[in-house]
Formats: C-alpha cells, structure tokens, sequence
C-alpha cells in the first residue's frame, strides 16, 4: 500500500482553514453590510427624530404617562392622608395639583364614591375603569413613592414614613427639644464640628453632622443623649404598640417581646422615634448603671431569636403599627390621573416648517450616503491599485517591492500575501544562485585535483603508481559521494524519496552505526559510546536512511570533537510525547555560536566559510539528516553550548504511533 501527498499540502490546509475563517466584522462583505447599516440607521434616526419632535406633546397627552408630575401628585396626596384622619377638605389640594400639573386629578373610595375632582364641569367624562394607584399611607405604592423630606424612603412595611400618630410630638415637648437642639448645635460649632437641626415628621428636632464622619462628635463634651430620651407621649405610644404586637405573638403561640424605641427587639439599639429616621452621631449602649430611667426598668425574658422567630415577630410589629396608626390616617383611596376635558390628539401636520425638516433631514442622508460610498470605496480601491502595479513590476523584471498591508479584511490579507509570494520568491531567487555557485565550488574540487594529476601523469612528472591510482580513486569517491548527497536532496524535495519501514531495535541500530565510524573516532583520538536501554523502545523506520541520518550526525560529531573528547548516542522514549523515540548524539567539541544554530540544517552550510570539503564537509550532512529525519515524521533539533559542546536530536514517532500517523508530505512510503 502506498500514500502519497503533494509537498507542503499538509502544511497548507491548516492555513487555508484559518484564512477561511474570516471574521465577519473584518471582512469586506462586513464593511459594505456596516455602511449600509450606517446609512439606514441614519434614515430611521432622521425620521424618528421628525416624528418624536412633531408628535411629543400630543403622545404626552395621551399616554399620561409624565411620571414626575404623577409621582409628586401621589406624594402630595399620600402625605395629606398620612397627616390627616379623614378626607375632608382635599378638594382645595387636588384642584391645586390639577392647575399645577394641567392634568385632571380625582379621587374616590374604594368603592369609587368621589371624594374629590378637579373636573366640575357636568359634561366631564367618566373615570377610567383602572386607577392610576391607591392611595394608602399604610401601604405605599413603592414605584410612585417619592422620597420623604428627611432623605429617607419607605420603610419594608411599606407604612409612609409622615404617618406617626400617637408619636406626634406636642407643641410644648417640640420647642423644647428644639431649644435642646440648638444648644447642642451651637456646642459642636465652638468645638468646630458643622452641624444643623432636622426636625422630623413627628416634630423631632435632631442634631445633623455636616461631611462624612458623624463619631467626630464623639470626642467632645456635646452629650447628644439628651435629644434621643423618649417623652412621656413618645412613651406611651410605644407600650401601646408593645402590648398590639404581643397579642399578635401570643395568638401564634408565642413570647411577647419587648420593642426598642426604634421598634427594633432583642439588644436595646440608639434611641429613635417610629416615623424618624435614626440618630446620625451614633453613640455606644450605655452600661446598666448609666442606663436611663426608661431602660433600667426590669426587662422582660426575651424568647430565644431564630430566623423563624423575627419573621413572626416583624410581622406582628407591622400588623399592630397599622392597627395603632389605623385611626390616625385617611382610610385607603384610589386616583385617578388624566387629561382635562378628553382632548383628541393633533394629527401629524405638514406645515411648511415640518416639510422644510423633513427636505433638509433628507438631503442630510443623501450627502451621508454619497459620502460615504466615496470614502468606502476609495478604500477598498487604493490598495488594488498598489497591488496591480506591483504584480506589474514583477512581470517586467523589477525588483520585486512589498505593498503597504492596510488591515486584517480580505483585501489586507491580500496584500500580505502577495508580499509573502514577493518575498518568497526573491529567497528563492537567492537560493537558486548560492546553489548553483555552491554546487560548482564542491564539484570543482575534486575535478580539479584529478586534472592536475592526470595532467602530470601525462606531461610525465608524476607515475602512474598505485598511490597515484588510490588519489584519483579518493577523488573520484569524493565526488560521486557529493553527487549522492544532491540526489538524496533533490529526491526529497521532489519527493521521490522512498522508505521500506520495518520494526527497527534502536540500540543494535545504534551500535551498528558506532562500529563504522569506530576506526575513525579512534584516529582521532575520541571516545565513542552507545547508551540505550535493552531492549530499546519500540520503532518502525526505515533502518538504511536512518543509519544514514545518525552516522551523519556521527561523522560531523568526530570531526568537530578534539582529541580527548567523547561523543555519545543515546536512544530514548519522549516523556513529553506520547510514544515518541528520541536519538541524541552528544559531543564535547567547540560547540556552535547562537547566531549560527538556526542555519545548521541549512544546505552549503558552514560554521567556518573558509572550510574545505576535507576539513569542514560540503554543508550538506545535516541538511541530509533533516530531510530523512521528516520523511519519517518526525524532526531534528539541535542544541549548543558555545565551548562546551553540542547535541543533534532526532524525534521519531514509536511504532505505536507511526501506524496511525500519515505519510509525510511529499514522501512515499512502501509496505
């Protein structure tokens, strides 16, 4: 059975693949889509844009849908019945929203038994089956809630934060807190803290810490505790809520609990007021015998506090808070939001001024598009053109020149690869000419010492003796030895080259080639030695090119060693690939300079340029040992120590992976 693939297809595809996969939002087909995209999104914008400016006010109209003026409606209302008992007297305050707002603002039971409408005319439409919200400070619309005056929202009981009720402070205790207020605001001013007086829903006066580090007052002798003791009222209130949320609890079947002044339960926590927010300047918990009055009362046994226990016990302190505040607020109402009188909408009007935007919003497009086709397509032009005349060059015999690469679209990737061709082509163009030159320098050698000596054989000055016989069969050897070499090179390339696998035992290969170049390695006075495993890993090559390979590496091994030096082969198997076969060959010579170690494979290579073919080879051992080495697929390596020596590697795949392993490309391989 035979395989055989062109030279480089294997190469090839995967780069093919990968230019075949060009991004969209790169390619040229992905510019021409993004351009008109760009000029129809700009005709719908123009056209949008017309249409929202001529129509804006008549779909705020219709849609009644100006949230700004819904919500302060809302808030307006919610804090009437948050203050209030009953509805009585909101008329003046919706006909007030209703002018403010130039919209109709009702308001009606839930039952829908007016209570209030801006409209008073007898002709006035009826009211839309659906309300626009209820209007509940017990139960808060969070969407259409507006934040309170002191900054704060509404509570997760959703109770609006102005119904306070019973914890409504009096006009006596409200002044003199506020004369307490301003006592400790003036304190903390001569201590150089900035702070103002916030009075609360409740009518609480608290002190407020100008900037963002409220515990600087902390540190001064400004007590604030004085403003957070409860009054008499405050009091009263809150052992009203504390016994409505125990009876809550004990219904369930459990322990009542004991309210803090910011109703929170457990710890006692800062003072606070129900419907005010808490104390900015926080102070720590006083100790038992700095308690106040209030608190040094003798508590109550508070029930063990498990995660099912604060939700019985926050739900039975927002019941009884509605219960409390129940009588204090205005039963639940619903609104109605609309537009005065139910005025149709205008229609679309094309007066002169909407025909003119519309004319100039359509000559604006057409420029956009024209300009920018001419731009699109100037790009897309410009970089053939360079491409034209360049390929042009070329064809008259000009030096070849790379083109400017624009971008990473098909038409940049173009021109990357013309100047890839350009190049390419000029190294081969080189390669050709140092071939040629290298190639007649080796064979003009040996042709030359055998004229010499013939020549002298026939002028008469030297005699055909059998030394003189060996010298012209020496020359003779050399150049047939040169030839093969070429044709070894030439066969790969062209890839003719032609391997008889079979299972190969790597360390009797290895000895076999040890032993003919033992003689030589002796002369030289180097070490020569093998050092494999018995038995060797496991390999299936073609064991006349792959002697080949390695007595290459072998013979330039000797030849660059010293004398005392050692060259050593060593076979093992790859742990970084799987059942891959690795053939070193180590020497303790002078080593190869860095900059040379990337060219060793290369043909007509020499370390040294004044090298003879006698003293430094003709360059191409090592190519030679590359291309045996990929006809099996596998690859050669080389590693250097400038002074030290150097290590050719050659990595094979193992005969468990060589059946699995396609042809090489170019090589023909026979079973």
């Amino acid at each position: 059975m035979r395989r055989t693939r062109g030279h480089g297809a294997r190469e090839q595809e995967p780069r093919r693949a990968d230019r075949a996969r060009l991004p969209l939002r790169r390619s040229l087909l992905g510019r021409l889509l993004a351009v008109s995209a760009l000029v129809a999104a700009c005709s719908v914008a123009a056209t949008a844009w017309i249409a929202v400016q001529t129509t804006s006010g008549a779909i705020k109209q219709e849609q009644g849908q100006n949230l700004t003026a819904d919500a302060r409606i809302y808030d307006t209302l919610l804090e009437y019945a948050a203050r209030n008992p009953t509805w009585d007297g909101v008329g003046a305050t919706v006909r007030t929203l209703a002018r403010e707002s130039g919209r109709r603002v009702a308001l009606t039971t839930q039952g829908r038994q007016p209570l209030a409408d801006s409209a008073t005319e007898p002709t006035a439409p009826a009211l839309p089956p659906q309300a626009s919200a209820v209007v509940d400070p017990l139960s808060v619309d969070t969407v259409l809630a507006a934040r309170g005056a002191d900054g704060q929202g509404t509570g997760a009981d959703r109770i609006d934060p102005r119904a306070v009720g019973p914890f409504r402070l009096s006009a006596a205790d409200s002044r003199a807190l506020r004369r307490t207020a301003d006592d400790k605001v003036a304190c903390l001013n001569r201590a150089g803290i900035a702070s103002d007086v916030v009075v609360g829903a409740s009518g609480r006066p608290r002190v407020q810490i100008v900037g963002n580090d409220p515990e600087r007052a902390l540190g001064t002798r400004c007590d604030l505790a004085a403003l957070d003791t409860p009054t008499r009222s405050e009091r009263k209130a809150l052992d009203a809520l504390s016994e409505l949320a125990d009876a809550c609890l004990k219904r369930q079947g459990r322990e009542g609990v004991r309210l803090n002044n910011d109703l929170s339960w457990g710890d006692p926590a800062p003072v606070a007021v129900p419907g005010e927010p808490a104390a900015v300047v926080p102070r720590p918990v006083p100790a038992p015998r700095d308690a106040p009055a209030e608190q040094a009362a003798p508590s109550v046994e508070m029930p063990e506090l498990t995660g099912e226990n604060d939700r019985a016990i926050a739900s039975c302190v927002g019941t009884a808070r509605s219960e409390q505040l129940s009588s204090y607020v205005a039963s639940p109402a619903l609104l109605f939001i609309g537009d005065e009188g139910g005025a149709t909408l205008p229609g679309f009007d094309l007066s002169p001024t909407n025909t003119a935007r519309i004319a100039g919003a359509a000559a604006l497009v057409l420029a956009l598009t024209v300009g920018a086709s001419v731009f699109a397509g100037a790009r897309l032009v410009r970089p053939l053109h360079a491409l034209t005349g360049a390929a042009q060059r070329m064809r008259d015999g000009e030096q070849p020149a790379s083109v400017p690469v624009s971008g990473d679209d098909e038409v940049g990737r173009l021109a990357a690869a013309f100047n890839d061709m350009s190049a390419h082509r000029a190294r081969l163009e080189e390669q050709r000419k140092a071939m040629v030159s290298d190639v007649a320098h080796e064979l003009r050698t040996p042709l030359s010492n055998i004229r010499g000596w013939l020549e002298a054989a026939q002028d008469g000055l030297a005699e055909p003796d059998p030394a003189f016989v060996s010298s012209l069969l020496e020359e003779a050897v050399l150049l047939q030895h040169i030839i093969d070499d070429l044709q070894d090179l030439a066969a790969a390339d062209a890839g003719a080259l032609r391997l008889h696998p079979e299972p190969v035992e790597v360390r009797e290969l290895l000895g076999q080639v040890a032993a003919a170049h033992q003689a030589r390695a002796e002369n030289a006075g180097v070490t020569l030695s093998v050092t494999a495993t018995a038995p060797g890993p496991a390999l299936s090559a073609d064991p006349v090119r792959l002697r080949q390979a390695v007595g290459n590496l072998v013979s330039n091994a000797v030849r660059h060693t010293p004398e005392g030096g050692r060259v050593t082969l060593r076979a093992y198997a790859s742990e970084a690939g799987c059942g891959t076969v690795v053939i070193e060959v180590t020497d303790t010579g002078s080593g190869i300079p860095a900059d040379d170690l990337p060219h060793v494979f290369d043909r007509f290579w020499r370390a040294e340029k004044s090298r003879s073919r006698r003293t430094g080879g003709s360059g191409l051992g090592l190519a030679i040992v590359r291309k045996l080495v990929e006809a099996h697929g596998g690859t050669a390596e080389a590693t250097s120590t400038e002074g030290e020596g150097s290590t050719f590697a050659l990595r094979l795949p193992g005969a468990s992976e060589q059946g699995r392993r396609p042809a090489p490309d170019g090589m023909t391989t026979a079973f």
